[in-house]
């Protein structure tokens, strides 16, 4: 059953969700057939005086289902039309008929779900903190399509509204209630009870605000040049933000800017229009594939070896007390495990742990974390340079400096203490973790576990099985990651790995570019429109040119790789104008005190830049040479998995969100298309755009890696 319905004795309807086959309420489409039928059965019957709807799950309405919705891409609008107009159409029916009804919203309401609260003449929720309220459609690429702009901009003015919608914000029902979109919070208990007194009290004809003669808008009138101005201010901060990449922001803008201005009706249409266009585009599409499906798959552990014991460790060692280990500590540690976070010497580990305290003072300054748990995560660090203590740990990770003897060494002194049966990992971002393994008398028990830094913000985790990595080891690597609240993606060892291997053809993009004349400005320009966060200059400025020579020399070394062009550029800088980066207080760009970095103004000089270079050209090269890495990924077995290749370049290295990803770049580009400009790239710049055999036959073949 999903709506159980009944009228009582004073004629009120109450309409209550009962999803039994979901793990929340949602808007499926057989839910939508029983509500609209439901709408139209209490509109017809004269013995109903009024509506409650409700529901008898924890949660109201969770939002709409997101599979149903991945059902349009690409689709005729025309069609989509008449399959997504009939919800909108009963919503409005309902609110025009008269009847008074009551939103009861007893937990969480988001999406269609606060769609049909704001659609009903009344909203009463249960005071409970910890439901959230919102319309979260703009964080998947789509603007609410049932009246959500229109109705929440007319209950509680334009710019709370979009302050709301824009950022997809979610709110508790107390903050609700202050803005204004909830009319009255009671107890869990009284919810029912106020809504039916709530219906009785009702004299005549009940209609929304906006259907009544003399409707204000609240706030600033819609023809005001107050209005006008921050549309015109809003319009350029979304600009700026999105690079006019995800339409999804300017089309809230647009629904909102026009609906206001037009009767209600009206208003909805526009909303519709846009919302459709949205809906079948590949933006919106790909984003819900990463975003929602692609994530929730992760978190889940969907992929995790079956067969064995959940995985939590009580007592783990972190093996250098450095940013990396002194983070992995951090997030251990607010897992409720005991962590051993060993260095070098006692200095060196005590500052180890003094950086986590900081961090955490500075959470509970603001108000982010309770005193209480600062001080009780605090207490599960133990800072040392004794080995003997790392005794009893059931895992350890190890994450000091990138030298392979290093490392070899400490996991040696390590296993000493603990025994070889505890999961080890390395938390390296480039060696290959079967080479680490043979410090090991146990490479079975070996795996990789590469964090992301700042640790403690960084949701991804990559783990990276070794050539012997077993199953068993595998599914308590991906239990940690959950224990540590990170989304860990499982690729195959191999030189970089995925997201380091990937992320650099996008600097040795910018620094080939650079080096053939390419105007410094335009490759950072470039960089920032194809939706990179930043330039590929200043990424290289922010990991440092010494470091990434280093790593460079170290695979010339470990695997006969011949230098690319990025190397000359790289010795150039670090050695030839000793400029290493920001670390180094100059590379690309300068770093004055107090002020806004500044291109260096030596870089002309240094590498010309006077090359005429298509802007068009250059954003799809920096692009297409990270999904083209990719791809060759998955034609070496470094990864086989499109959906983790996309949760991996989205929150590994922030690929162009918009796209959804590396692999969904590709499909949405088109096979045969992304082929064609490799193959004319190779031509004009050289082998790094050589396609791999996978990606050309499936262009050949017109398949996509997303069936």
């Amino acid at each position: 059953m999903m709506l159980e319905y009944n009228v009582d004795t004073n004629g009120i309807a109450t309409l209550s969700w009962n999803m039994t086959d979901r793990a929340v309420n949602v808007m499926s489409p057989d839910a939508r057939i029983a509500l609209i039928s439901r709408i139209d059965e209490v509109i017809a019957d004269e013995d109903v005086r009024g509506v409650i709807i409700t529901s008898v799950r924890n949660e109201f309405i969770a939002g709409a289902d997101l599979t149903f919705l991945t059902s349009m891409r690409g689709g005729d609008p025309a069609e989509v039309m008449k399959t997504m107009s009939p919800m909108r159409d009963a919503l409005r029916r309902l609110e025009k008929s008269g009847k008074p009804s009551v939103a009861a919203i007893n937990g969480t309401a988001l999406g269609a779900g606060l769609e049909i609260c704001l659609a009903c003449t009344h909203r009463i929720a249960a005071d409970r903190p910890e439901a959230q309220l919102g319309l979260p459609e703009a964080t998947l690429g789509l603007l609410p399509g049932a009246g959500g702009t229109q109705r929440l901009s007319r209950l509680i003015g334009v710019e709370k509204a979009l302050d709301l919608i824009l950022s997809g914000k979610r709110v508790s029902p107390a903050e609700a209630h202050k803005l204004g979109f909830v009319n009255d919070l009671v107890e869990r208990d009284e919810l029912l009870t106020a809504a039916r007194t709530w219906i009785l009290a009702q004299d005549g004809p009940c209609l929304q605000p906006w259907d009544q003669r003399g409707f204000v808008l609240p706030g600033h009138a819609a023809d005001s040049m107050a209005l006008h101005r921050y549309f015109v201010a809003k319009g350029a901060e979304v600009e700026k933000a999105t690079k006019n990449l995800s339409p999804a922001p300017q089309a809230i803008l647009s629904s909102v800017f026009e609906g206001v201005r037009v009767p209600f009706d009206a208003g909805l249409a526009i909303e519709f229009t846009r919302f459709i266009g949205l809906l079948i585009g590949e933006v919106a599409q790909n984003t819900i594939r990463t975003m929602f499906f692609g994530v929730n798959e992760v978190r889940k552990l969907s992929t995790r070896p079956d067969g064995f014991d959940r995985f939590k460790p009580a007592k783990i060692g972190v093996l250098g007390a450095g940013l990396m280990g002194s983070g992995i500590a951090e997030i251990a540690s607010l897992a409720g495990i005991e962590v051993v976070l060993l260095d070098r010497d006692e200095a060196s580990s005590t500052a180890g742990r003094n950086r986590v305290k900081a961090t955490f003072d500075k959470q509970v300054a603001r108000g982010w974390m309770s005193e209480k748990v600062a001080v009780d995560a605090l207490s599960m660090i133990t800072a040392t340079p004794d080995f003997a203590k790392l005794a009893g740990a059931e895992a350890v990770i190890e994450a000091v400096f990138e030298d392979k003897a290093v490392k070899a060494d400490i996991t040696r002194k390590t296993l000493e203490v603990t025994g070889a049966d505890i999961l080890f990992a390395s938390n390296t971002s480039k060696i290959l973790i079967s080479s680490l393994a043979e410090s090991s008398p146990r490479p079975d028990r070996f795996i990789g576990m590469h964090f992301f830094s700042p640790v403690g913000r960084m949701p991804l985790l990559e783990l990276i099985r070794g050539k012997e990595t077993s199953e068993e080891t595998l599914a308590q690597a991906m239990d940690i990651g959950k224990l540590f609240k990170k989304m860990p993606i499982v690729v195959n060892d191999g030189p970089g790995f995925f997201t380091s291997r990937c992320v650099s053809s996008y600097m040795n993009e910018g620094l080939i570019m650079l080096s053939t004349g390419v105007p410094a400005a335009l490759i950072e320009n470039c960089g920032r429109l194809s939706g990179m966060p930043v330039g590929p200059l200043t990424l290289a400025d922010e990991i440092g040119m010494d470091l990434m020579l280093q790593v460079r020399r170290q695979e010339q070394q470990d695997y006969g790789k011949a230098p690319g062009g990025e190397f000359e550029t790289l010795k150039e800088m670090a050695e030839g104008k000793k400029r290493t980066g920001r670390k180094g207080g100059g590379g690309f760009y300068d770093y004055p005190t107090g002020d806004a970095k500044t291109l260096w103004a030596g870089v002309a000089e240094a590498f010309g830049g006077a090359t005429k270079a298509d802007p068009e050209d250059i954003t799809k090269r920096l692009l297409h040479v990270q999904a083209l890495e990719a791809a060759r990924c998955f034609d070496e077995g470094i990864i086989d998995s499109p959906r983790d290749a996309d949760v991996g370049s989205v929150f590994g290295w922030s690929f162009a969100k918009h796209t959804g990803g590396v692999i969904s770049y590709i499909d949405s580009y088109g096979l045969e298309a992304f082929v064609a400009d490799c193959d004319r790239w190779k031509q004009e710049h050289g082998e790094r755009f050589a396609v791999p055999i996978l990606l050309r036959e499936m262009a050949e073949t017109n398949k996509s890696f997303h069936a």
